[in-house]
């Protein structure tokens, strides 16, 4: 049912975590001056740096795997939070990492990478409350049968 509202929330969240991420860059290392992007953390040395893509790329998959549970609402609700739940976690790295950057000296930029985790919730959001209005619509026609 991909003429659902929540259906193009969902497909919209999961292309921003699978696919804008590799698009764009999430900050720039003030030592080398480089672009940082979700690729380049794989071959990190740290664990919290490489758990963002594995969790960027959890988000998509869950969001594009809640679009075809279309027939059971409820289950897409809850997967829908758990998604909301990772995203949350995901944001909390992201600006952990982001606080605590190298660059005492220069100012470390922030790419538009960071705030992905943000418009990924409030489409997953946007997303639970159009299948709380179908789950009410329903159940308000069940009861006029």
């Amino acid at each position: 049912m991909i003429q659902r509202i929540q259906s193009i929330y969902l497909l919209v969240a999961g292309i921003i975590s699978g696919g804008l991420t590799f698009l764009v860059n999430l900050w720039v290392s003030s030592n080398a001056n480089s672009s940082v992007f979700i690729v380049d953390l794989f071959s990190s040395n740290s664990l919290l740096e490489k758990s963002i893509p594995v969790l960027f790329f959890t988000s998509a998959l869950i969001s594009i795997v809640a679009i075809f549970l279309f027939n059971n609402r409820q289950l897409q609700f809850v997967i829908n939070r758990l998604n909301i739940l990772i995203n949350l976690f995901l944001l909390g790295i992201l600006i952990y990492l982001s606080q605590t950057l190298s660059g005492e000296a220069s100012v470390s930029e922030k790419g538009i990478g960071m705030f992905f985790p943000v418009i990924v919730i409030l489409l997953l959001f946007l997303a639970n409350r159009a299948i709380k209005k179908d789950e009410n619509l329903v159940k308000s026609v069940d009861r006029l049968r």
